[in-house]
This record gives C-alpha cells, sequence and structure tokens, in this order.
C-alpha cells in the first residue's frame, strides 16, 4: 500500500504557502489532541505522527521541493526530526497551545523513555569561598594553615542516608513514586497537561519512611569545622585556588562540594613584588658609589652581603638572581635599586673634609636635555 501523500495528511493543495501548511498543522493537532480525541488512542497517535512527519517535511523548503519531485521514494527522502525540523514543529504548536503544550502531547504519543529520567537522592555538596590574608613570606615559601569556618558534615547519627536507623525509602504519596506532577488546565480549545517535579521528593519518587531526628533526612549537619589548607609557594595576590572535595558535604550521601580559597598577599614593609621578581631600595653613602665597598641588602631569607663596584650611578639596580620567588619558570631574582644617602646634620670636622674633597674633584658633566 502507497504511503500516504503529505498534502492530503494536512488536507492543505500542492501550491499551499508556508502559513497555511502551519495553519493545518495547528488544527491537526489540536483535534488529535489525547484529551480531546474521542476515538481510540492508538489511532490518534497514528494521525499526529503522520501529521508531524508531513508538517516536518513540507515546512523545510528543500525538503519539500524534494518530496515535489520525487515523492516518498525521492534521494534521501527521509523524515528523523533533526533539530532544525524539531524546532519547526514544535514553535508551530507552542505558537497556538503555549510554552510547554508541545513537550507534553509529544512524550504523552512517543513514549515514556523520552520524558523518564534517573534521579537521585543524593545531590553534591555546595561549593564554599574562604579569603585567606598571607605574609609576603607565606607566599614565597608556602605555608600550611589551619582555618575555621562553618560547613555541612556527614551526619553521624544515620551516615549520611537521611534515614532514622533501620527504616528504608517509600514511594512519594505526593506523586505516588512517578517525581511529578501532573496540572490540567482546561480551555476552550481542550485540556492541556502540564507536568512539574514534585515538591515532595524534588523529582525522585521516594520519601524515606521515618527521616532521621539528627539531620531532619538531609544527611548532612552544619557544623564549625577545622580545615588545613596547603598553600603552595610562589602563588600570587588574588589567586583563586581549588581545594577539591573540602566544601559542604552533600544531601543524602552526595559527595562533598570544593573549596574555593582566595588569596590576598599583605603588602610588606620593605620588598615590592613584581610578578616572581622582588624590588627593594637601599640607600648607600656617596662615598660608597664613588670608592666601591660592600653593603648588607635584605632578602626574604635575610640579610646579605654584596659588592658595589667603584664608580656606581646613583639609582643604579643591582639584581640577585634567584632571590625571588618561585614559579613555572624557577625562581626570579631580587633587584636592588641603590639610592644616595644625603645626611641632614653634620659635624664641623665632616664639613671642613667634605668641602676640602669637594674643591678637589673635576667639574661635573655639562647639562643635558632630559629624556621624557
Amino acid at each position: 500500500m502507497p504511503p500516504e501523500d503529505y498534502y492530503e495528511i494536512l488536507g492543505v493543495p500542492r501550491n499551499a504557502t508556508q502559513e497555511e501548511i502551519k495553519r493545518a498543522f495547528r488544527r491537526l493537532a489540536k483535534q488529535y489532541h489525547p484529551d480531546v480525541y474521542k476515538g481510540d488512542k492508538k489511532e490518534a497517535e497514528r494521525k499526529f505522527r503522520k501529521i508531524a512527519e508531513a508538517y516536518e517535511v513540507l515546512s523545510d523548503p528543500v525538503k519539500r521541493a524534494q518530496y515535489d519531485r520525487f515523492g516518498h521514494v525521492g534521494p534521501e527522502q527521509s523524515v528523523d526530526f533533526g533539530p532544525e525540523g524539531f524546532r519547526r514543529t514544535r514553535e508551530a504548536f507552542e505558537e497556538f497551545f503555549g510554552p510547554s503544550a508541545f513537550e507534553e502531547i509529544f512524550n504523552l504519543f512517543f513514549g515514556e523513555g523520552r520524558r523518564t529520567r534517573t534521579v537521585s537522592r543524593a545531590q553534591r555538596g555546595e561549593d564554599l569561598e574562604y579569603r585567606v590574608r598571607l605574609t609576603l613570606e607565606d607566599a614565597a615559601f608556602g605555608t600550611n594553615l589551619r582555618v575555621s569556618t562553618p560547613r555541612y558534615e556527614v551526619c553521624k547519627k544515620c551516615g549520611g542516608n537521611g534515614l532514622h536507623p533501620g527504616t528504608g525509602l517509600k514511594a512519594c504519596p505526593t506523586c505516588r513514586g512517578t517525581g511529578r506532577i501532573e496540572y490540567r488546565q482546561f480551555s476552550m480549545f481542550g485540556t492541556f497537561v502540564n507536568v512539574r517535579v514534585c515538591p515532595e521528593c524534588q523529582g525522585v519518587g521516594q520519601t524515606p519512611e521515618s527521616p532521621c531526628l539528627e539531620c531532619r533526612g538531609s544527611g548532612r549537619v552544619r557544623e564549625r569545622a577545622e580545615i588545613n589548607l596547603e598553600i603552595p609557594a610562589g602563588v600570587e595576590d588574588g589567586a583563586h585556588l581549588i581545594f577539591w572535595g573540602m566544601g559542604n558535604a552533600g544531601v543524602a550521601g552526595g559527595p562533598r562540594g570544593d573549596l574555593h580559597v582566595v588569596v590576598e598577599i599583605q603588602p610588606h614593609p620593605i620588598f615590592a613584588r613584581q610578578g616572581q621578581d622582588l624590588w627593594v631600595e637601599v640607600p648607600v653613602h656617596y662615598g660608597t658609589l664613588v670608592l666601591g665597598g660592600k653593603i648588607r641588602v635584605p632578602t626574604l631569607s635575610g640579610e646579605e652581603e654584596i659588592e658595589v663596584p667603584p664608580g656606581t650611578d646613583p639609582e643604579e639596580i643591582l639584581v640577585l638572581r634567584g632571590r625571588g620567588l618561585p614559579g613555572a619558570n624557577g625562581r626570579g631574582d631580587l633587584k636592588v635599586k641603590l639610592r644616595v644617602f644625603i645626611p641632614k646634620k653634620i659635624g664641623r670636622e665632616e664639613r671642613r673634609l667634605l668641602a676640602a674633597f669637594t674643591e678637589r674633584l673635576s667639574p661635573p658633566d655639562p647639562p643635558r636635555r632630559p629624556e621624557l
């Protein structure tokens, strides 16, 4: 028996416009709605399948042209409800019947398998956020912190399952174990069914026979927890560290959430940080710059003695390799910026010697245009 003509199924002429095809589909879909159709429900299902198939082809200009030329046996002529065809069919139906109507009738006709989903009572715990303030030394070498924060812990009374000892689960009395509640709406166009998640069991379909009295069936209780945090060396200001499985305990035995730690590094009184490098400004006497000599420079590990070459210019930068902070490419450097120390008060003998020394110096270089 040859397949029925798509135009005849929708009851439109072969030169029908797209708007006429859409109106015919909406009219027939309403006619064969399961709550309106008075005849055999299987017949309604068969009719609706044909109506949807016809509309899926005729609403697509390319498929329609192919069908008009080759009919049902044309090359690659098939109906598979791809994303675009499914979207057009949904839009045409919901434009007339409302935003959830197509999903409901599609589920009713094409089987429970399309809408059923396995829902577990167990739910993952929420993530937590914690802010820590570190010293620059802690950031440079890493540290272990012990912090106290409120979070949900597994209920010791029931072991996390939320059930009173010796009891189990039962079918939810509100949804009768389906996990869904159907709301029927009546209008001049017929009866429409909206399906919502059951508020009693949250879609699980089961509720405890007798909830644990300690946690009220959730499987967790709120307590103040002592948590050890291992902060890696070289962490930067504003870094976001994730400690897996250290957040809230899950509901009814679900996995823990994560702990997100935001790092704030306190300003250091001596050092400034630039990536992995550290900067420090060290005042030195003029004579040390001229004659050279040794000065003591602070580092994160303590003071270190370095050599200043003779004839060093003021604001010269000396670099101590590997005295900075660790990173992916090794440790950064400590950059020492020298600054001439000018005493505010000197004695009479020092003034005489300095004046004699200055008179013996050669004239300075002539003025030059500065680089702005």
